[in-house]
């Protein structure tokens, strides 16, 4: 049997950390890596267009000067296609694989049923990504490749920002379709423009949400709030807002930024930027004010 190759070229994550921190703030785009092996493509049972159909395309460089406001970020480099960082790690449908998952694999959740797991089983468009079961050491393989490196430079950035200000906010960047399609609850509707996720108020403290839909209906944006997208398992495993460390979900519709069928930013893509930094920026006060009082 042939074995799937995960690796990849370049480094599986693209982390750029300001010279000094200035505010509570860690920005993370787990979906939107573009960086696609030869002997990924070649293996797969879809096109490399219907592929790319799954990145958040270019959420990484919508916030690409946050740095210069003294945030860090970090993007995952490698495609979702390959392996979904906003996942557990062992989150895995067994009917994919050769051989036995371990013991602690979560095989029954939603998202596997769905035919996401953290190693997807189907394409954007809701088709089969393999044609044959992959090894189960290719899918632990890609899991210690890509998936700890991005989780254990995550949670560093969150006790950083935590130990630096008293108090941090992760917040998990997105896009979505400007409709729905497969995704974390997504039907066929159109979308707003943008989505805030907190699990229902369970990830962040409610004054972040409060905020956010301000800012953001001030610069003229649709705001909602947890539907279709309440939060993946980056929002839930880090959001603890007891401990000081909040999380927040953005999806953001591509149709503000992107020319979705040819995947290329549109004329508006600089004013879409400039409004996620000013959020970035007002979110960052907020969570400054949310520090434990002494």
């Amino acid at each position: 049997m042939d074995r799937v190759d995960v690796a990849c070229g370049r480094s599986p994550i693209a982390l750029n950390e300001p010279d000094r921190l200035a505010l509570p703030i860690v920005l993370a785009s787990p979906h939107s890596g573009r960086d696609y092996s030869q002997d990924f493509l070649a293996r797969v049972e879809v096109s490399e267009g219907e592929l790319r159909r799954a990145e958040d395309a270019f959420v990484d460089r919508l916030l690409s000067a946050a740095p210069g406001l003294g945030v860090p970020l970090l993007a995952a480099e490698f495609p979702r296609s390959m392996v979904d960082v906003n996942r557990e790690a062992l989150e895995l449908d067994p009917e994919m694989f050769e051989g036995s998952l371990p013991a602690e694999a979560n095989t029954r959740s939603p998202r596997v049923a769905a035919g996401l797991g953290s190693i997807p089983k189907l394409s954007a468009g809701g088709r089969p990504l393999y044609g044959r079961p992959l090894p189960v050491a290719d899918a632990l393989a890609a899991i210690e490749r890509f998936w700890r490196p991005y989780h254990q430079a995550l949670a560093r950035l969150v006790r950083t920002a935590q130990a630096s200000f008293g108090v941090a906010l992760l917040l998990d960047c997105h896009s979505m379709p400007s409709a729905g399609g497969v995704g974390d609850g997504a039907g066929g509707e159109t979308l707003a423009d943008i989505v805030l996720g907190d699990v229902w108020g369970q990830s962040c403290d409610p004054l972040l949400v409060e905020r956010a839909e301000a800012y953001l209906t001030r610069r003229g944006y649709a705001v909602v709030r947890n539907a279709p997208y309440a939060g993946g398992y980056t929002t839930r495993h880090y959001g603890r807002p007891g401990d000081g460390v909040h999380a927040l979900q953005i999806e953001i519709n591509r149709a503000l930024y992107l020319d979705e069928a040819r995947i290329e930013p549109t004329a508006a893509f600089p004013e879409v930027s400039r409004d996620l930094l000013g959020l970035v920026e007002a979110l960052g006060r907020t969570t400054l004010e949310l520090r434990p009082q002494r």
